[in-house]
């Protein structure tokens, strides 16, 4: 939610819930699937600023949980990759999206302490980038029994390739589709289509897991993938990845219940999370270990291989 006011800002356009009646009511609806619609908000903070980033952030979570906000939001911190902070906002539509710019200018006018939490976090910022996408119901893998509210992580691959091949990608994630059923993998993904917000066309993965023990399944699963495609499906995977010029990456992240705001049901059923992300080990337990400082830049194992990194290989 901390995201919404800036992007907004940037792009002059009526960002999260609709009305504020309405919006009051969307909040109290939000469901623990995946949207239809989702605003994905990554911002990278100021070094050594991550702590104040992370205390303002938390401290906005709880005020605007006093409140009739107009959405709800999931507040995601990377283990790997850039360190950023991400915000998962989920729409019905995009009249939904340009009805919510109203609802927040109203509630900033009313709580302009809010208006300055929201300054302040926008001037420890070095960069941000804000994604439009839409939810393919016949790209993922059994996206039908995501709830949201139990993960505690989120694995998230961002694939981009040569305008003109979204039709080659979708095969692929139909070849993927039917070889992850034969291994009977239990890590279901759901698929977006990237709408606005880049220069190339582009797909969003999100594996969301309880558990980082989750990514010794995919690895396993993953291990056995070129056995269950067949020869002839593998290689047109490899001949779509090289006459797209496709790229991907994969990042793990953490959920951060206390700098989110979702519907209390939805937040009754949110797994607690380590004390800092710091105590997260990338292929380690998901108990917590002894913190470390909340501004120190600690190396960032990658995780095992994915969808995305199988449809770029």
């Amino acid at each position: 939610m901390t995201h919404t006011r800036l992007f907004a800002t940037a792009l002059a356009l009526p960002l999260f819930c609709a009305s504020f009646a309405f919006a009051q009511d969307k909040a109290a609806e939000s469901p623990s699937t995946p949207p239809h619609l989702l605003v994905l908000v990554r911002q990278e903070v100021q070094y050594g600023k991550s702590t104040a980033h992370q205390k303002i952030s938390v401290n906005m979570a709880k005020a605007c949980n006093r409140l009739n906000v107009p959405n709800d939001w999931i507040a995601l911190e990377a283990i790997t990759g850039q360190p950023e902070s991400v915000s998962f906002d989920p729409f019905d539509s995009y009249e939904h999206i340009e009805q919510a710019l109203t609802g927040w200018n109203q509630l900033y006018s009313a709580h302009p302490e809010l208006s300055k939490m929201q300054d302040e976090i926008s001037a420890l910022l070095t960069s941000q980038r804000t994604i439009i996408a839409e939810r393919r119901d016949d790209l993922g893998y059994r996206a039908d029994t995501i709830d949201l509210s139990d993960a505690r992580y989120m694995r998230v691959i961002e694939i981009h390739f040569s305008p003109g091949h979204e039709n080659d990608f979708a095969q692929s994630f139909n070849i993927l589709h039917a070889a992850y059923e034969k291994t009977k993998s239990e890590s279901p993904w759901v698929v977006y289509q990237i709408k606005m917000g880049s220069v190339s066309p582009g797909f969003l993965i999100f594996v969301p897991m309880t558990n980082l023990k989750q990514n010794d399944g995919i690895l396993s699963w993953t291990e056995g993938l070129t056995e269950f495609e067949g020869e002839e499906d593998a290689q047109q995977l490899q001949q779509i990845a090289r006459d797209t010029s496709a790229t991907s990456e994969s990042n793990l992240y953490a959920i951060v219940p206390e700098m989110s705001h979702v519907a209390k049901k939805f937040a009754a059923a949110i797994p607690e999370r380590p004390r800092h992300l710091s105590d997260v080990q990338p292929g380690a337990p998901s108990s917590p270990a002894p913190s470390a400082s909340a501004d120190t830049d600690t190396p960032k194992s990658q995780p095992p291989a994915d969808p995305g990194t199988t449809l770029h290989n």
